[in-house]
């Protein structure tokens, strides 16, 4: 039989392991990691308990028990972040709806205002105050009855629907406010007015199937979903990490996902979005493959990882402390006896680099420092990028414009309550 050599790709497989150490070999990456090995284990850190992962571009360059799984405490919100994107995209809004029961007349709402959750992870003190903004120039000064939150509200990161309407009716009233309202207040725009927005009634819970609704006034939009998760991936906020999740199927399918971007089965481990446990288990090679598959996603849309995760020298949050290569964009990761950090950070010779480390062991001090000395030595060696590449600029920023906490412009009106009745 013939062979139609048309029909045939002779090209050499890119993937295959002995053309990556062909293409990206560093024996002075080597040389360093070996070196901060060295260290660890001078110190008392067991070798066997770490997992280290250096990669240029898509090549590894050094490694240490790169396939060992172990728990990785935050490092999960990185398989946490590549799920949502899976399952929403970059720009999907969580959306709360505000209705009302009764009558509405001469600014006063004889009956209820209602509010319908859409599990937004990111409803704070700011978009409350905008909330309650929006309705008073709607015409609505005065509630008779009770706030009634119907279905999944969140506020404050708190998921008690109860305790998270109450934080709304606060919000929403400056009469009510404390020193912690004041303060996100004062981090709105100047101008921006202080709702004053009375309900007289107490805050009930009651699921939407069950509720005769009057009409819908204002439909507040959340922030893109690229925002969210910037915000949650800067504080590591575990809250929002479990609500994504959560959204995103549950632990079980963010594994599933992982495994579909190319993670080894055995290499991951899960049970919750944000880390918190133990049990939450993941290998430097891991991490790396779903840092990058992340990338990819992004650059169909004009973002990057950093786009998502903290800059070194732009975002505090978690890397307040920390010593890393400037415009270094990494996720941290802390438990009682884990430290780790991941991410990308750009050099002068290599281009881009990734990183992935977990740390086993007491002493998280000493094990952040050694990482950010790791680092440091692979840029040294690497050369300080001149400039920041393509790949990893960041042009989206947390809470500022055009993405802003309690912007007026997300609550979009239904329809007036002038003279309104059931």
């Amino acid at each position: 039989a013939s062979t139609n050599f048309a029909t045939v790709d002779i090209r050499p497989t890119w993937e295959s392991p002995w053309l990556q150490q062909r293409l990206a070999a560093a024996p002075a990456a080597e040389t360093i990691l070996n070196g901060y090995m060295t260290g660890l284990g001078a110190l008392g850190f067991a070798a066997e308990q770490q997992s280290v992962a250096v990669d240029v571009g898509r090549y590894p360059v050094a490694r240490h028990q790169e396939s060992r799984r172990l728990p990785a405490a935050s490092l999960t919100k990185v398989a946490t972040t590549l799920a949502a994107l899976e399952t929403y995209g970059t720009a999907h809004q969580f959306e709360t709806l505000v209705g009302w029961q009764g009558t509405i007349t001469d600014g006063t709402l004889q009956g209820n205002l209602i509010v319908r959750g859409g599990y937004d992870p990111l409803f704070v003190w700011e978009e409350g105050i905008a909330l309650g903004n929006t309705l008073q120039q709607l015409g609505i000064q005065r509630v008779t009855g009770s706030l009634i939150i119907a279905d999944r509200f969140v506020m404050n990161f708190n998921t008690d629907p109860l305790a998270s309407g109450e934080l709304l009716k606060q919000s929403m009233n400056s009469a009510t406010w404390g020193w912690e309202v004041d303060q996100q207040y004062a981090s709105l725009p100047p101008g921006t007015p202080r709702p004053t927005l009375e309900i007289q009634g107490p805050v009930t819970v009651a699921s939407v199937a069950t509720l005769q609704v009057s009409g819908w006034l204002v439909r507040h939009q959340s922030l893109p979903l690229a925002v969210i998760l910037k915000a949650m991936n800067i504080y590591s906020n575990n809250v929002m990490a479990e609500m994504i999740s959560n959204l995103s199927g549950g632990s079980t399918n963010v594994v599933n996902i992982a495994e579909q971007a190319g993670v080894p089965p055995g290499e991951i481990t899960l049970i919750n979005g944000s880390g918190l446990g133990e049990d939450n288990q993941l290998s430097a090679r891991a991490v790396i493959i779903l840092m990058q598959a992340i990338q990819t996603r992004l650059q169909a849309q004009n973002l990057t990882f950093a786009d998502l995760f903290p800059v070194a020298g732009t975002d505090v949050g978690t890397l307040i402390d920390r010593t890393l290569p400037i415009n270094a964009s990494v996720k941290t990761g802390s438990l009682a006896v884990v430290s780790a950090l991941a991410g990308a950070f750009p050099t002068e010779q290599k281009g881009l680099v990734w990183v992935a480390i977990i740390n086993y062991g007491a002493g998280l001090d000493t094990l952040r420092i050694r990482q950010d000395q790791l680092l440091a030595s692979l840029e040294n060696h690497w050369g300080k990028a001149a400039q920041v590449p393509p790949q990893i600029r960041t042009t989206l920023r947390f809470n500022q414009d055009p993405y802003r906490l309690g912007d007026p412009k997300r609550n979009e009106i239904i329809q007036s309550p002038t003279a309104q009745s059931q």
